[in-house]
Formats: structure tokens, C-alpha cells, sequence
């Protein structure tokens, strides 16, 4: 069962509680309102900690990024809202509505609203929850948000949580962990049997694990700096007191054993999907496991053998596939592709080599925290696609990453990196090396192909601005 914690100030004890504060006992259904000082785990006597500028300021300054625009308007907070009562039996709410895939309700969350946290203690440093108590919960408490917490215990206890939790309780769901506790978090989503309204819940990412990109992403669209672990923490925290909604794509991922997976962030083949989980042991270091991962990987570096077509972007919105994938999730159709058996059609574009050190399918403008991957930005309805062909040496592949903290690499002009913008794609590896990397969790390696959705999720984001359309992306480097 999860574990339900009560709210409170500090965290001194071992588990993220100061010594002295109770539990709400396992199973039981409660939340608690932030701004109530006698509520169970909260100090009477002690002032909310002091958060600058009504809901804080982030740490980097604002430089007009391109969801950033609408922060000044948003800084003005609003107070009150009823307190939620311990033991109180969660009835939907009325403030709570479906979401259509263009506007939402207004693009913000109410105010005041109540929030399901899923926190992953063991992720990343393994101190999710401390830093919970004491960088979230103060901010939370100034903004009017109350929360129940659930603490996940196993691998895809999340999924299984969100499968079952009556979501009409909520007015959205945040995920503090790293990028795989989120992917959980959307496949629950996708596996029931409202799936096509549950989705349509607002989701928010906290991050406390090793890698996280979507954060650092969010963080990037919001328009503030690039920074990492407190400080990107903080900046997230801010983005959901100011409770600003936007659309975000979602990749529809089908394999040849016939599993359907769906990913808000990425997927990776060959050295990066190697990287990220073989350095899982190392998951104590934080995001320097990813460091001591590209060394050691580097110093045996290997080559993947697999075919890899794409649709481009701009073919994509003139030759539309003709009969759809018979393949659905309860009616979510894959419109450009067809079943792996058959050849991908014919205004697809095949690649002709076939040894390669990476391919990366990514949604986003970050792999990492500080792996700018995609300095061109999140596109609506599109995804990144970057390959690495054989034959680049271990010299230039470290100069690479290297320059990628800072959005840098596409400027090596390195012959054996390509990136092109795709709606779709298809992946068969063929000789069985390596794993795949699904938003940073691992996969079979088999044929896979995917599709994006373009604007099928809501997330907390820095603003409401649409994406960029296909037409106006930028032509692909081949």
C-alpha cells in the first residue's frame, strides 16, 4: 500500500518527517490543507518559511524564453480557499474539469486546488523526500495548494496507483522523481479504461531523480537559465504555484511483441541507452552518473547494427499514410504507420547506412539537467531525431557531449551527426546488442516504431503561447 504522509515544516527525522510528527496510517484516504497551522504534522506555532515576491522568485533570471512571457502577470498570487479535513472520504470536485485538446479550463489550475504527489524516495540521491519537506511544501504552502503524498515502494507502483486512484479527486497530479517515475505515471494513464479523459489530467514534474530532462525542459520553455538539482527544483516548484498549463506532444511506441508503450520524453538506442542504464549503479552520484557512465562506455565504445527510416516533418503534412495501423490503444490510432511486418511506405525516408553508435527520438529540449540536446526547441506535433553514424571517433563523440551542456554540439559541424525533424519513425535493431531507454527506463531491444501525438497531454509549464508550427521549423542537417 502507499504511504500517506502528513504535511510538515522541517525534516530532521529519518524519513523526511521531523521527530515527533504522525503519519496518516497506511491506506487511509486524507489531505491536507497547507494553509491550515493546526493540521496534523504542522507546527501551530510556526510561520510558514517566507517565499519572495507572493510565490518566489526563480534561480536564473527571466530572459524572455519562449513560455516566459506571462511570468509577470502570474507572480500576483491570490489567498484563501477551504481547508480539506483529515479522513475526509475524496468526493469529485466540482471545480475539476475534462479538458479538450486545444483550450483547457482557462490554461491554469484553480485556486485555491488539491494536488496527488507520487514521490519516489529511492530516487536519485535517494533525498526526494527531505527535499519535499523542506523546498516544496513552504512554497506550496504561500500558493494555496494542498496535497495528499504517496510514496512509491516498488518499480511501476505508480502505474499502478494512478491505474486505480479516483483522479476526479484532484485537480492534477505531480510527479517528484526523476523522468521514469513520470513515465509510469502517463502509461497508469494510458492503461485505463477512461484512458481518453484521464489523460487529460494536468501533470506537473518535480525533480529528485538523476536525470531529470523534462524538468530541465519545462525549466527551458519557462524561459529561465539552465540550472540543476535546488535551484531547478525550486523553478519547478514555482511553475506549479503559479499553475500555468500547456499542451505537450506524446509518443505512441509500438513494438514487434506487440507491446504499446508511451513516452513524454525520449528513445534511445545504442550509446546513450547504454549510458543511462548501466550507470543505474552509480544512481548515488546524482547526475555525475551519467559522467562516469559516458567514460567507461567511451572506453569500449560499440557499434549497433539496425535499420532506421523516418517521415520528415514536412512530408509528413502533405502524404499522409493511407490505411492507418490496424494496431489501437482503445482507439488512439497511429494514423502514419503501418504494421512492423509490412515496409514502411514509400514517401518515408529509409536510411541507407546501417552501424551506428546512437539514435535518439527526443520530445524535448533536454536529455538531462545539463545535456541541452535540443537547443531548436520543443514542435508541436514533432520530435527530434539524431542519429550518429560509425566511424566517429572517441575523441569527437566526448567533444560532443561535452559541447551539448550548452546546446552547443550542432556547431562542431560533425559529419557523422545527423538530426532531422520527424513525426514518425521505425527502428529494427539486427544483431541484438544493446537496450533501448524509454524515458530513461529499459526495454527490449526488438523492432520498434513510434508516432507523436502532438498536444495530447497538459503539463505546468511557464506559459500558454502555442508551439511552433511544422512549416516553420528549420529544414533538417543531413
Amino acid at each position: 500500500m502507499p504511504k500517506c504522509l502528513a504535511p510538515c515544516t522541517d525534516s530532521d527525522g529519518p524519513d523526511g518527517r521531523p521527530p515527533g510528527s504522525r503519519p496518516v496510517p497506511v491506506g487511509r484516504s486524507a489531505a491536507f490543507s497547507l494553509s491550515d497551522p493546526a493540521a496534523p504534522g504542522n507546527d501551530a506555532g510556526a510561520p510558514a518559511a517566507p517565499v519572495s515576491g507572493g510565490e518566489g522568485e526563480p534561480h536564473s533570471s527571466d530572459h524572455g524564453g519562449r513560455l516566459g512571457s506571462t511570468d509577470k502577470r502570474l507572480k500576483e498570487g491570490a489567498a484563501g480557499g477551504a481547508p480539506t479535513a483529515l479522513g475526509t472520504s475524496c468526493e469529485p470536485d466540482s471545480r475539476v474539469e475534462v479538458m479538450d485538446s486545444v483550450a483547457g479550463p482557462g490554461g491554469q489550475l484553480p485556486r485555491p486546488c488539491t494536488v496527488l504527489v507520487l514521490l519516489n524516495p529511492r530516487g536519485g540521491k535517494g533525498k526526494g523526500l527531505q527535499l519535499f519537506w523542506k523546498q516544496v511544501q513552504p512554497q506550496l504552502v504561500q500558493a494555496d495548494i494542498s496535497f495528499k503524498l504517496l510514496l512509491t515502494e516498488r518499480k511501476n507502483h505508480a502505474r499502478e496507483m494512478v491505474r486505480a486512484e479516483e483522479l476526479g479527486c484532484w485537480d492534477a497530479l505531480v510527479v517528484m522523481s526523476g523522468d521514469g517515475l513520470m513515465y509510469e505515471v502517463i502509461n497508469g494513464l494510458m492503461d485505463r479504461p477512461d484512458w481518453e479523459t484521464a489523460i487529460k489530467k494536468p501533470l506537473c514534474s518535480l525533480p529528485a531523480g538523476s536525470g531529470n530532462a523534462l524538468a530541465a525542459s519545462l525549466n527551458h520553455y519557462a524561459g529561465y537559465e539552465q540550472v540543476t538539482n535546488d535551484d531547478l527544483l525550486t523553478n519547478c516548484t514555482l511553475l506549479l504555484c503559479r499553475r500555468v498549463l500547456a499542451p505537450m506532444n506524446l509518443l505512441s511506441l509500438q513494438m514487434a511483441s506487440g507491446l504499446r508503450l508511451f513516452s513524454v520524453l525520449s528513445l534511445a538506442w545504442g550509446f546513450i541507452a547504454d549510458v543511462d542504464i548501466e550507470s543505474e549503479k552509480y544512481r548515488r552520484l546524482g547526475e555525475m552518473r551519467f559522467t562516469l557512465g559516458t567514460f567507461l562506455r567511451l572506453a569500449a565504445l560499440r557499434i549497433y547494427r539496425g535499420r532506421l527510416a523516418y517521415l520528415p516533418v514536412g512530408v509528413a503534412s502533405k502524404k499522409p499514410t493511407g490505411s492507418p495501423l490496424e494496431q489501437q490503444h482503445q482507439g488512439l490510432v497511429d494514423a502514419h504507420l503501418v504494421p512492423l511486418e509490412e515496409p514502411v511506405p514509400s514517401h518515408w525516408t529509409v536510411v541507407p547506412e546501417q552501424d551506428f553508435v546512437l539514435v535518439l527520438a527526443l520530445l524535448h529540449s533536454h536529455l538531462g539537467s545539463e545535456m541541452f540536446a535540443a537547443p531548436m526547441g520543443s514542435m508541436a506535433g514533432a520530435m527530434h531525431l539524431f542519429y550518429v553514424r560509425a566511424g566517429i571517433s572517441r575523441a569527437m563523440l566526448l567533444r560532443l557531449f561535452l559541447a551539448m551542456e550548452k546546446g552547443r554540439h550542432m556547431e562542431l559541424d560533425c559529419p557523422y551527426l545527423v538530426y532531422v525533424p520527424v513525426v514518425a519513425f521505425r527502428l529494427e535493431p539486427q544483431d541484438g546488442k544493446g537496450v533501448f531507454a524509454v524515458d530513461g527506463e529499459m526495454a527490449v531491444s526488438e523492432a520498434v516504431q513510434g508516432q507523436v501525438h502532438p498536444d495530447y497531454l497538459w503539463v505546468v509549464s511557464g506559459g500558454t503561447e502555442s508551439l511552433p508550427s511544422l512549416e516553420s521549423q528549420p529544414l533538417p542537417r543531413l
